[in-house]
């Protein structure tokens, strides 16, 4: 299937100091458009930053837009971060997948076969969104490399966006998506909040086998059990897929989200969890969603969602 709806990576969002020996990020990533053929790696590691350039999932989902501004703000604040990485870690920019005419469907079957051809070709993805729909697009790729593996899902949120899917998908349904199409359904949720998900979606959670940590207990005082919790579900699975939902982080440290909550985690605890989870050897694919920078303050949320990035790259 040719991926209509994409753009090429622009290089200008790949800017900052200027060193002799790629000391900064820009200078260390390569902006490749998919149409260059084959993707080749020829390093030990490599990432492909993918945008998801789409929030209609949220306008139908009643909530605020502007996440469809997230990727490109992301690569901004990843682009002067100091290059601590080696010479065998190879950085890609492959530009984003883009939803020009509201059409979600479309968008999310070609980020899908897009993340199926990065993992086809041994190439780690790193997506850059966007609205949380994103989860059920990157889920399905992930599924079409690897159809008889089975495949864990850890989201960090404030909401378990198993909403049932009445008329069309939304931001709050890519999980009970999955749910529907899967007889192996997967899913660990950290940092759950009472106030954000009524009583039907904690019964779809439980009817559907859900794991999850509320956002009271999903503290670095709880380090020891969400250890346990983290690594029992690693070994029940073959392979795993984490999303990072920033409105789940306090509004303290990530104010320009699409639905803000003072009551959300702490970096320390996700950052934990996350190198747990990057440290199993079976993460296989990632994405980082909801940022809307027409809500950010500073950039911090961006610079946030820059850093778990840059950490997660370090810890793999």
């Amino acid at each position: 299937m040719k991926i209509e709806n994409y753009q090429k990576p622009n290089t200008k969002l790949w800017t900052g100091r200027i060193s002799k020996d790629k000391m900064y990020l820009h200078e260390k990533i390569q902006c490749i458009p998919l149409d260059i053929k084959p993707l080749k790696i020829s390093k030990e590691k490599t990432f492909a930053f993918l945008g998801y350039q789409c929030d209609e999932g949220v306008l139908r989902n009643q909530g605020r837009i502007g996440a469809f501004k997230g990727p490109d703000m992301i690569r901004k604040m990843l682009a002067p971060l100091a290059n601590h990485f080696t010479d065998q870690v190879e950085l890609l920019d492959v530009g984003n997948i883009i939803c020009p005419t509201g059409d979600l469907e479309k968008t999310q079957q070609e980020t899908s076969i897009t993340i199926a051809n990065l993992l086809k070709h041994q190439i780690f993805p790193i997506i850059l969104g966007g609205g949380h729909d994103l989860a059920y697009a990157h889920y399905s790729g992930i599924k079409r490399q690897l159809p008889h593996q089975t495949i864990g899902i850890i989201n960090l949120d404030a909401h378990f966006d198993l909403r049932k899917k009445v008329n069309s998908a939304n931001s709050g349904t890519p999980f009970y998506q999955i749910a529907s199409e899967t007889n192996n359904f997967n899913y660990l949720c950290l940092g759950i909040q009472k106030a954000a998900n009524n009583k039907e979606l904690y019964k779809t959670a439980n009817i559907l086998n859900v794991q999850y940590v509320e956002n009271t207990e999903f503290t670095i005082g709880n380090k020891k059990e969400i250890d346990l919790i983290l690594k029992k579900f690693i070994e029940s699975v073959d392979y795993l897929y984490l999303t990072i939902d920033l409105d789940g982080f306090s509004s303290s440290v990530a104010p320009g989200v699409s639905a803000p909550s003072p009551t959300g985690f702490l970096v320390d605890i996700a950052m934990d969890s996350i190198h747990t989870v990057c440290k199993s050897n079976k993460l296989i694919s990632v994405d980082i969603v909801e940022l809307n920078p027409k809500y950010d303050i500073d950039n911090c949320t961006a610079k946030l969602a820059a850093r778990l990035i840059y950490n997660i790259i370090s810890f793999i």
